[in-house]
């Protein structure tokens, strides 16, 4: 038995098995010849017959005997290792019991899952940096001596920091007056009162929103012992609707490196709905579709469309 490499493979048995399945392929041949020869070369019927029968029950033993062979030789064979650069780890394909620990194999699934993995990763990175650049100043033609300095990335921000930044957005804004907390330490909780259309809780996580409920203006918002009900939905669909869009308006507007903008372009968004029950949808030009007002806020032109409509 010739000696097994580091790939894995017993050469000699594998130059045998070649030779195995040449002969199989023969055989096979020999079958198919019978088969069209038919029955010939002899006076009656029964030898003719007789004659066929035995040269057609050889040539399939012989197709068994080369099957067998083949079958033999492939387990001599061995697995070749995957070539992969995992250094002194390759040694363990030649682990002879790999059958009741495959360690190796295991390794080289989790090497290809992380490659997957970086690989989307990659992508995704790549697609959310081309969102966050539409919404950042290097579009907006600024100047980089004018452009805004990048705000700390950190997550935890003083909470002076954060108050300077919920009081410049309310002054922005004289529609809207926002009210801050801190129930639970440092994480701020924003109660946004818009006009007398609407109010939302929004829950904050230094200077990023986690969360955000929107009532109307007549709801009770808090709970039973003055908290902020951060839980309950509203007891209206059309605020219902709106708490939907203002999350996904969370997920649109993410810029980590500056999360004041972001805050700032939600605020923007959210007082877009002053609104809500007097602008008709954009594309329709109704003011009700299924007894519900335009619900939806376009993310650049601020527009209202119904939630169908926008589509």
């Amino acid at each position: 038995m010739a000696d097994v490499l580091s790939v894995g493979v017993n050469l000699e048995a594998f130059a045998q098995a070649i030779s195995a399945i040449q002969a199989l392929r023969s055989s096979v041949s020999r079958v198919f010849d019978c088969l069209k020869d038919g029955m010939r070369n002899k006076e009656t019927l029964e030898g003719r017959e007789k004659a066929f029968i035995a040269h057609f029950q050889d040539n399939l033993h012989s197709v068994n005997r080369d099957l067998n062979e083949l079958e033999r030789l492939s387990n001599l064979v061995g697995k070749p290792s995957e070539n992969h650069p995992l250094h002194n780890s390759g040694l363990l394909s030649l682990d002879p019991v790999q059958d009741k620990t495959p360690l190796y194999s295991q390794l080289l699934q989790a090497y290809k899952w992380s490659n997957k993995l970086q690989y989307h990763a990659g992508l995704a990175s790549g697609l959310l940096n081309q969102q966050s650049l539409k919404r950042s100043a290097n579009q907006m033609g600024v100047s980089a001596k004018r452009r805004p300095k990048a705000q700390p990335t950190t997550l935890v921000l003083p909470p002076q920091y954060v108050d300077d930044v919920i009081s410049r957005i309310d002054r922005m804004f004289p529609e809207m007056s926002i009210h801050l907390s801190r129930p639970n330490g440092t994480s701020a909780m924003l109660l946004v009162t818009l006009g007398k259309v609407l109010k939302v809780i929004v829950v904050m996580r230094s200077l990023f929103i986690d969360r955000t409920i929107v009532k109307g203006y007549n709801e009770n918002v808090y709970t039973e012992d003055g908290k902020l009900d951060i839980w309950s939905k509203s007891n209206y669909q059309v605020f219902q609707k709106v708490t939907d869009h203002a999350t996904t308006a969370l997920l649109h507007y993410q810029l980590p490196q500056m999360p004041d903008v972001v805050v700032r372009s939600f605020m923007t968004w959210l007082r877009s709905y002053i609104k809500l029950f007097q602008a008709p949808c954009q594309r329709c030009g109704k003011f009700l579709q299924d007894g519900l007002p335009p619900t939806w806020r376009d993310f650049r032109t601020l527009e209202a469309f119904h939630d169908t409509c926008r589509q």
